[in-house]
């Protein structure tokens, strides 16, 4: 029998996804997997060094390749520089991308920082900028999509990545570790009044991707190192990181129609940490 796949309809195909962060990591990937199942992409990021963090910072010339892979795909995607913590900013690059692409069903929250200290040597602007990127610009990128998706009439889809950070303590990240039990919060809330529209509220708690998120040089030291960090990082299956691509493929199922009947409940991809 031949091979009929090619000939059917994409689970995503007439869709639009949202997506932050999507110059790279996970970002691009979900915005590559997303329109490998049809999407189209309206896709920003930073393209610039945030100050607490050493890893190398998101160029423009990444988030160009972003798109380069999404039209290799027969998809559209309409990119945007912008920062997540500017509720501005944000709206303007969804405003954009719905006015050229016509629509939105799905919001992938996905920008994020990582960084490392004792809880109680976090400085004020370690502080403020993990909250200011990691919750609230969760909650910008999915704000100005909301009143879109209610007005359309047909649901919906918001996906915000968490972490395992999210559902427990880890050491040394302590402000991250809060920003993301904010995160779990903010969706089950959403859920919960998103509900009546059919628009469906996830999270996503990864443990440990391989992106350039662990590419500052304190991190491992600190996680990897570190006695109590490692034990922290120590999974019940074989690996270490998982891949982007890995959690994409997780996010486009939610994305899809065959995941209708889940809302509100964590989505765990921690390779059996939470059980460690």
């Amino acid at each position: 029998m031949s091979d009929t796949r090619d000939n059917r309809e994409r689970p995503l195909d007439g869709k639009v996804a949202f997506v932050s962060g999507a110059a790279r990591g996970q970002g691009r990937a979900h915005a590559v997997r997303l329109a490998q199942d049809g999407a189209d992409i309206i896709g920003f990021d930073l393209c610039d060094h945030v100050e607490t963090t050493k890893c190398p910072p998101s160029t423009e010339v990444e988030l160009a390749e972003t798109v380069r892979l999404v039209e290799a795909t027969g998809r559209r995607m309409i990119p945007s520089v912008a920062d997540v913590r500017s509720s501005t900013a944000v709206r303007a690059a969804f405003e954009d991308g719905v006015e050229r692409l016509g629509r939105v069903d799905i919001v992938i929250a996905n920008a994020g920082i990582l960084s490392c200290n004792l809880s109680w040597e976090i400085t004020d602007e370690q502080w403020q900028t993990m909250i200011d990127v990691n919750l609230t610009g969760v909650f910008n990128t999915v704000r100005v999509a909301v009143p879109r998706l209610i007005e359309q009439g047909d649901g919906g889809v918001i996906i915000m990545t968490a972490s395992i950070a999210g559902l427990r303590g880890l050491p040394y990240q302590a402000h991250y570790v809060a920003a993301k039990h904010g995160v779990v919060g903010l969706a089950r809330s959403m859920a919960i009044e998103l509900s009546r529209y059919d628009i469906r509220v996830h999270t996503i708690h990864p443990n440990g991707v391989d992106t350039h998120m662990l590419d500052d040089p304190d991190i491992p030291a600190m996680l990897f190192e570190d006695e109590q960090g490692m034990k922290a990082a120590s999974n019940a299956l074989p690996y270490r990181r998982a891949q982007p691509e890995d959690v994409a493929g997780v996010v486009s199922f939610l994305a899809s129609h065959e995941a209708r009947y889940m809302t509100g409940a964590p989505v765990m991809l921690d390779m059996g940490n939470s059980l460690m």
